[in-house]
C-alpha cells in the first residue's frame, strides 16, 4: 500500500512459532507438519491479533490529532477489549459502542443468565473504556449509533477517531502484511496458514504477504459475505495501483453453524482436542472455528501430511469466559473426569 503511514508500537515482535506434534498426530499429520503462530501471546490487554491492526489504526488516529478512540462490536468483542487496552497504553479515552443490552439472556437451553461483567466485558471496564449499548441492532443500525456517538464527541471537542469494526480497513490490514512477512521468515517452507475470518483484515493482510494459495480462512459468521469483505480490503491494500489477478481465496464457510455466537459440535470437539493434546486454549467463536476448519481440511485432503501448516492463534481467550454454552461444555468435561 503506497503512502506514508504512522505506526505506534504496542507489543514486542516477533511472536513465537511453536511445534504441535501431538495435535498433528491426532489429525493424521506428521509430527513436524503442524506449527502454532502464537499471536495470542501478544502482551497488550490479554493478547490477540487485533493488536497488530491497532498499531496502524491508532498510529493514524494520533497523526490526525485524536484524543478519543471509538469503535464497535459484539458484547464479547476481542477488538473492543484491545482498543480499550491500546487507549490505556497511549493515554487516550475509549468509547465502545456494543450491540445488545447491559444484561444478556441465556440461550433457553438450560444455560443460566449471564451478567455483562464477564469475559471481555469485564476487561473493558478494567481498562477504563466507556460503553454505549446500542440495543439489538444489525450492522447498518450499529454503524448509525456509532456515527451519532462520534458526532456527540466531536461537539464536546473530544477529538474522536473512529477505529473500524474489527480493526479491519486497508490501514489496519497492514498489521498482517507485516505479520505475514514475519511468519514467512520463521517458516520459509510454509504451505498453508490457517486463520479465523471475522471482519476480514487478518486474512487480507496474510493473503497480501503470502499469496492466496497459502492462506486458508475459516469464516466465523461476523460478516455476511467474507469473500467480498476480504477482496475489498485487498483492493485497498494495493491502491492506488490495481490489485493483481490472483487465484481465488481459500475460504471455508462450513463452521458457522446456527450463528456467530452459537457453539457447534465440531467446535466443541476442536476445543477439547487442542487443549488435551497441546495445552492450547482456544475460544468458541474464532480460534475454535478455525481449528474445526483445520480438522475438516485435513480430513478432506486439502491439508496433507508432509506439508508445513501453521495455525494462526489469534487469541480471544477472555471470550471463553463470557460464552455460556462453552462454559457449560467445560463444566461437563470436568464432571466427566471427576470421581
Amino acid at each position: 500500500m503506497r503512502g506514508e503511514r504512522r505506526r505506534v508500537t504496542l507489543a514486542s515482535w516477533p511472536t513465537p512459532l511453536e511445534p504441535a506434534p501431538r495435535l498433528a498426530r491426532a489429525l493424521g499429520l506428521g509430527p513436524e507438519d503442524l506449527w502454532i503462530k502464537r499471536d495470542d501471546l501478544i502482551g497488550l490487554g490479554g493478547g490477540g491479533n487485533k493488536v497488530r491492526k491497532l498499531e496502524w489504526t491508532c498510529g493514524q488516529a494520533l497523526a490526525e490529532g485524536a484524543r478519543t478512540l471509538v469503535t464497535s462490536g459484539a458484547p464479547q468483542s476481542n477488538h473492543a477489549r484491545l482498543t480499550a487496552a491500546a487507549g490505556a497504553r497511549l493515554g487516550m479515552d475509549v468509547v465502545l459502542v456494543l450491540a445488545g443490552e447491559p444484561t444478556e439472556r441465556g440461550s433457553g437451553d438450560g444455560v443460566e443468565d449471564t451478567v455483562t461483567a464477564a469475559g471481555n466485558l469485564a476487561l473493558d471496564g478494567l481498562l477504563g473504556a466507556r460503553i454505549v449499548w446500542a440495543g439489538a441492532v444489525g450492522g447498518a443500525e450499529l454503524a448509525a449509533v456509532v456515527d451519532r456517538v462520534v458526532g456527540e464527541l466531536r461537539e464536546r471537542d473530544a477529538a474522536p477517531a473512529l477505529i473500524p469494526f474489527g480493526g479491519s480497513s486497508p490501514v489496519g490490514a497492514l498489521g498482517y502484511v507485516e505479520g505475514g512477512r514475519e511468519l514467512l521468515a520463521q517458516a520459509p517452507g510454509l504451505a498453508t496458514a490457517v486463520v479465523a475470518v471475522g471482519s476480514g483484515g487478518t486474512m487480507a493482510g496474510l493473503v497480501h504477504a503470502l499469496g492466496p494459495e497459502r492462506v486458508l480462512g475459516v469464516h466465523c459468521g461476523a460478516v455476511a459475505d467474507p469473500a467480498r469483505t476480504v477482496d475489498l480490503l485487498l483492493t485497498g491494500l494495493y491502491a492506488p495501483s490495481p490489485a493483481p489477478r490472483q487465484p481465488p481465496l481459500r475460504l471455508r464457510l462450513d463452521q458457522v453453524g446456527a450463528g456467530y455466537s452459537r457453539l457447534t459440535e465440531p467446535v466443541a470437539d476442536a476445543l477439547l482436542l487442542a487443549a488435551r493434546t497441546e495445552g492450547l486454549v482456544l475460544d468458541p467463536v474464532y480460534t475454535g472455528r478455525a481449528m474445526a476448519g483445520l480438522v475438516a481440511a485435513v480430513r478432506e485432503g486439502d491439508i496433507r501430511p508432509g506439508e508445513r501448516t501453521v495455525f494462526v492463534h489469534t487469541g480471544g481467550l477472555p471470550g471463553l469466559f463470557g460464552h455460556p454454552e462453552a462454559l457449560v461444555r467445560a463444566g461437563e468435561a470436568l464432571a466427566a473426569r471427576t470421581r
